[in-house]
């Protein structure tokens, strides 16, 4: 089995390294903006690359429903359709198809149910999932996986991992072009013997990278943090490792240090287009629009960089969101993504340096006793 993963340095389970892909290489540990119809939304690809951003991500159901694969190929691929220079990574589609519980049914072939657009039947198989992202000329894809419910039985839960153990084969073989990475996805919910067979199982399947499924779907954080505690080190060394749907910035540096290289959430433009923002302060965060922001002329963060505290106060944010200006939720994206992008940057460098435990302890002291965790705030809904 290759590997496109290179470890630079670690300290304790934490990982510094790169990844390389068919056209460039990028830096671990990473955050990847998501841009769920081909656009993180409300930030062009000029800001986004200008907030620090190396891997944008983007949705496979709401592209292959529309405008479809086949047109996106036509139009130059998906980086040309979005202007993205850097690499994209798209998942499989399941997530969102699982999400259809009244109108779907799964299959040992695949899911079978109704757009949300129109109503019209499709199927989604592993080879078919496959074959729209690779279509669409993404530079990593996702296997089909089935995603359960955090509320299953253990029955379920091992059913459902038979049967993504048995799709990610399929998806791996349905693969044409071999410069495309792929990566493979563990389940079992937060049962540890589960967890333990998936990672063995996935592992012994030559993808490219491995990602954590299953995770931040509902499940207390106190769960979701437990299976973290073993299952990152359980998959294979030398393979990059990704954490999907993860979070706060709590959530990204507890995880770091149990050995994930890469994050993907919607935390950070979510949060931004309803007025929250992050902030190297204590507490990490509050809101925009909040009446004591009307009359404040400082940046958001005197700290940071980004185009909204370089240009703006948050006076004028506030604003912007009071009187519905569309630019206020913009400039607060662009600044959270920043946020999160530089915190990276940090974790990189901490682990470099051999201070990563300083920082860990200094985000942990910050978010201590906060719900604010992506279960609850941060998750993207299905079709949103």
């Amino acid at each position: 089995m290759t590997t496109r993963y290179t470890l630079i340095k670690q300290t304790g389970k934490a990982r510094r390294g790169t990844f390389r892909t068919r056209t460039t290489t990028f830096d671990t540990p990473q955050f990847m903006p998501v841009g769920t119809r081909a656009s993180v939304k409300g930030v062009d690809v000029d800001r986004l690359a200008e907030c620090g951003a190396s891997v944008m991500l983007v949705n496979t159901y709401h592209l292959w429903l529309r405008p479809g694969h086949e047109r996106i190929h036509r139009l130059g691929g998906i980086h040309t359709f979005t202007g993205w220079k850097g690499p994209i990574l798209s998942d499989s589609g399941g997530f969102q198809v699982f999400s259809l519980k009244s109108i779907r049914t799964i299959t040992e072939e695949g899911i079978e149910f109704r757009s949300h657009l129109d109503g019209s039947k499709q199927f989604l198989s592993p080879e078919k999932s496959i074959e729209v992202q690779q279509t669409m000329g993404v530079d990593i894809a996702m296997a089909l996986d089935e995603c359960p419910a955090s509320d299953l039985d253990y029955d379920a839960f091992r059913r459902s991992l038979d049967m993504t153990l048995r799709w990610a084969k399929r998806s791996l073989a349905a693969r044409t072009d071999p410069e495309l990475c792929m990566f493979g996805i563990t389940q079992g919910g937060c049962h540890r013997e589960l967890r333990t067979s998936s990672a063995q199982q996935i592992g012994e399947i030559p993808f490219d990278g491995f990602a954590i499924g299953g995770l931040s779907v509902g499940e207390p954080k106190t769960s979701m943090y437990e299976v973290l505690s073993y299952h990152p080190e359980q998959l294979p060394s030398d393979h990059i490792r990704y954490l999907m749907g993860v979070g706060t910035p709590e959530d990204i540096i507890e995880a770091v240090s149990q050995g994930v290289d890469i994050f993907d959430c919607v935390m950070p433009t979510r949060s931004g287009r309803f007025g929250r923002v992050f902030v190297e302060d204590d507490p990490p965060f509050f809101n925009i629009k909040n009446s004591r922001c009307a009359d404040d002329p400082s940046p958001i963060d005197p700290t940071c960089s980004c185009f909204a505290c370089r240009t703006h106060s948050r006076a004028y944010i506030h604003h912007l969101f009071k009187v519905g200006e569309m630019l206020g939720p913009q400039l607060a994206s662009i600044h959270n993504l920043t946020h999160y992008l530089s915190l990276m940057s940090r974790i990189r460098k901490a682990i470099e340096d051999g201070t990563f435990e300083a920082l860990y302890a200094e985000i942990k002291a910050r978010w201590r006793n906060l719900d604010l965790h992506s279960n609850s705030s941060g998750v993207e809904t299905p079709l949103a």
